[in-house]
């Protein structure tokens, strides 16, 4: 919970990892090279008081990342988002079973989220269900430019793909978190492009889209998707630490995002430890857009407004209980505004 002039915030870091890129466990030159990617993002889009060196970077304690989320980063509840990789590191990069292991010791901190690869086919729609069996995660975090033999990527309408998604209806897992956003050295650039998105929002309508990463580089191409589509929702991560390295980027990024896609599916996420929530968190609740013409069309950015951001638009895609007094003034009992069932811009 963060608190700042009288105004609290309920904070949900919806895109966190957990992950070990350590010499010993890096398979190849490629792994070398995606954490150093990595690691630029971070060195190059934080504040120097919250840059690691590269040695700690590659794999991080326990301890880190309770200190850096819930003792001082602000945050309330965070989601492991799982990702293999497995061609790049032996024992894979931030793996589900990696992040169990949190989930069963904090469990009041931690949610987890599983994944699939739709190239393993029969076998990946088994461990699909094994894997929810397990863990009972209500999302999957889903890696399109991942790797896997002589394959380069994969598309979320691929005809194994769109099985997987009728796995996850059949399971109860809803919510959909998909990497479209920059790439990361060795994976292809356009193995993350946002056009499979919307072919298969509409096929799925009851299936929750978080595009994470909003798209970037392709900010409007995943605008004019998600204003049509209303199962589509943005995750800010890698957006968010621009709001320090390049806040008029951050102030166009986040105000583009306000109009087409509107307030109620906009979500937190830090990217841990690509970046640090709690300076994340202070600098977007400071945050207000420059006082020049550039900026005059869109609207304030409120509290309300920043309190769904940060927390309470995840909590109420993953039915996380928000106490009474972290709501919004006008929810009573419940997480409070209805989810719009249209897009942010009257047709």
């Amino acid at each position: 919970m963060y608190e700042k002039d009288g105004e609290k915030y309920f904070v949900v870091d919806e895109h966190i990892h957990f992950w070990d890129a350590s010499p010993e466990n890096t398979t190849n030159k490629y792994g070398e090279g995606f954490i150093k990617c990595f690691y630029d993002y971070h060195a190059n889009l934080s504040p120097d008081e919250y840059t690691w060196s590269f040695e700690k970077y590659r794999k991080y304690s326990e301890e880190d990342i309770m200190h850096d989320l819930f003792e001082v980063g602000h945050v309330d509840k965070a989601i492991l988002q799982s990702t293999y990789l497995t061609d790049f590191y032996d024992n894979g990069f931030n793996t589900l079973e990696r992040n169990a292991k949190l989930v069963e010791k904090y469990p009041e901190k931690f949610l987890v989220n599983g994944s699939f690869d739709p190239r393993n086919e029969a076998k990946g729609l088994e461990m699909l269900e094994r894997d929810h069996e397990r863990y009972g995660f209500k999302g999957v975090k889903l890696y399109t430019a991942e790797w896997k033999g002589e394959s380069r990527g994969w598309h979320l309408d691929d005809e194994w793909s769109v099985r997987h998604l009728e796995k996850c209806e059949e399971l109860g897992i809803k919510n959909i978190h998909v990497h479209k956003g920059p790439t990361i050295w060795p994976l292809n650039r356009d193995s993350f492009d946002v056009a499979d998105v919307d072919r298969t929002a509409t096929m799925f309508p009851d299936l929750n889209f978080v595009v994470e990463h909003v798209g970037l580089p392709r900010l409007e191409d995943f605008c004019w998707i998600g204003t049509q589509e209303p199962n589509v929702y943005g995750g800010l991560a890698v957006a968010m630490p621009f709001i320090h390295a390049k806040p008029r980027y951050f102030a166009q990024i986040i105000g583009e995002l306000l109009y087409w896609i509107g307030e109620d599916r906009l979500c937190f996420a830090s990217d841990y430890a690509l970046w640090q929530p709690k300076w994340l968190v202070e600098k977007f609740v400071d945050f207000q857009y420059p006082e020049d013409a550039e900026f005059d069309d869109y609207a304030e950015i409120t509290p309300d407004i920043k309190r769904k951001i940060l927390g309470l638009n995840a909590a109420k895609l993953y039915e996380l209980e928000v106490p009474d007094e972290l709501q919004l003034v006008t929810t009573g009992q419940d997480t409070g505004f209805d989810v719009t069932e249209k897009p942010a811009i009257e047709r």
